[in-house]
């Protein structure tokens, strides 16, 4: 997702970006996102920060349209709950695939994030997106609001304790132990494959849950989804994910090494020890609950757009959205951060809440990240309340991630700092999958 880079070596990379556009033309098909390498150009969605990025790339570009949104957002220099309205313009860009990689390097290495910007399929698409708040606000009337009561303490409290470090410590090196898992490396079609089977070795026997791949029709890697069908409220689903892919800055081959540990194997092992712990638990919700690892996040959150897309064209009634996007390096103060732009007002306090509640000897901040910096967008884009928990604040994000040094060993050797994440999400679920008094089996 993330990720901070000395001013010096932000101008560096910048320099190398724009001397890679020409180069990278013959690494198309890889490196830029595979939905549009049938043809010449593509569309996306972008903040006012990367457009301009984007203009030092390739001055003869321009926007095709924009518009204001309007958003809650911390105070500048501050990390408390103390919000004020913030704005940022969203352009619509029809630009060359081959400027794609030197586009996500710039920034990657300027703005500290991963993605910031959204790919679409078509102009269309892209107006859509661009007319994404507005929409948004639509829909949210329509769909289903939870009552985000903390009432569940009984269910809660005793499954927290049994989180494990050790067990998030073995998906992560499971995972960064692939070469890399890059959207369209075999690599990564493994690695979406051993997901689903961690997933389903973990579901065992339990006819209520289903485990699937989301299959892409541009790019091998798919998504995984795990589904706990609900038992008196099944239409209505709580979804928590993460994503599976894996980047380096630069040019990416098939043999790239990229072992994502923190990003985001972290939060794949986060979600992976919640679901132990729910199945340990023998845990049946009233809602439904998935679990999602998406695909091709690093390439413009093309998994995670599809998908939200997917589930708003289906009218599925999604009642709340968390993301978990780098969950073990504390970068900052602060245990962990709530990032609010682009993201749900109302479900943050309920998640903050839920922190003092059940982990009250952490530390929460706030912060915000710009358009497009994690798959919580796409979910935010469609009308979905979304949040998005972070490890650090904006500018004390993991230093080593995109990189071939993103390991276990750059975090320690150790877990502990997910383990706060898996608590705070299975807190997240239980409460919204089980919605009011436990319901016994």
């Amino acid at each position: 997702m993330l990720r901070f880079v000395s001013p010096a070596l932000r101008l560096t990379h910048l320099a190398a970006a724009l001397m890679l556009a020409t180069p990278l033309l013959a690494t198309t098909a890889q490196a830029a996102p595979a939905a549009a390498t049938a043809q010449s150009q593509t569309w996306i969605t972008l903040g006012e920060q990367a457009f301009g990025l984007l203009r030092k790339i390739d001055p003869d570009v321009r926007s095709e349209a924009q518009r204001e949104w309007v958003m809650q957002t911390p105070k500048p220099g501050s990390h408390s709950a103390a919000l004020q309205e913030s704005r940022e313009l969203v352009h619509v860009v029809h630009i060359d695939n081959a400027l794609l990689p030197a586009l996500s390097e710039a920034i990657h290495t300027d703005t500290h994030r991963c993605a910031g910007f959204v790919a679409h399929a078509s102009r269309a698409e892209a107006f859509s997106a661009l007319n994404g708040q507005q929409e948004a606000q639509s829909l949210a009337r329509k769909v289903v609001v939870p009552s985000y009561t903390i009432d569940n303490q009984d269910q809660v409290a005793p499954m927290i304790t049994q989180v494990q470090d050790s067990q998030i410590l073995s998906t992560i090196q499971t995972l960064s132990d692939f070469q890399n898992r890059y959207y369209t490396s075999t690599y990564g079609v493994a690695a979406s494959d051993k997901i689903m089977a961690m997933w389903k070795a973990l579901a065992g026997t339990r006819s209520d849950i289903t485990v699937e791949q989301f299959t892409h029709a541009g790019w091998p890697q798919k998504s995984v989804i795990l589904t706990i069908k609900g038992t008196a409220k099944p239409k209505e689903i709580v979804v928590m994910g993460a994503h599976l892919d894996s980047i380096v800055s630069g040019k990416v081959t098939n043999e790239t090494r990229a072992p994502g540990a923190d990003d985001d194997a972290s939060g794949i092992a986060t979600l992976t020890e919640v679901l132990r712990v729910m199945v340990a638990n023998n845990y049946k919700p009233r809602r439904t609950i998935q679990f999602m690892g998406y695909a091709a996040e690093e390439e413009g959150l093309l998994g995670s757009a599809e998908i939200a897309k997917a589930y708003k064209r289906q009218l599925k009634k999604v009642v709340g959205v968390l993301q978990l996007d780098m969950t073990n390096y504390q970068g900052s103060a602060k245990d962990i951060y709530i990032y609010t732009d682009y993201t749900n007002g109302a479900q943050n306090t309920f998640l903050a809440n839920l922190a003092s509640t059940y982990l009250p000897t952490l530390t929460v901040g706030y912060d915000k990240c710009g358009y497009g910096c994690s798959d919580h967008a796409s979910w935010y884009g469609k009308g979905y309340a979304a949040s998005l928990p972070f490890e650090a604040a904006f500018t004390d994000d993991n230093p080593y991630i995109h990189s071939a040094n993103d390991t276990l060993a750059n975090m320690g050797n150790q877990a502990s700092d997910a383990a706060k994440f898996a608590k705070l999400t299975l807190a997240f679920g239980v409460e919204l999958g089980t919605d009011g008094p436990t319901v016994k089996p």
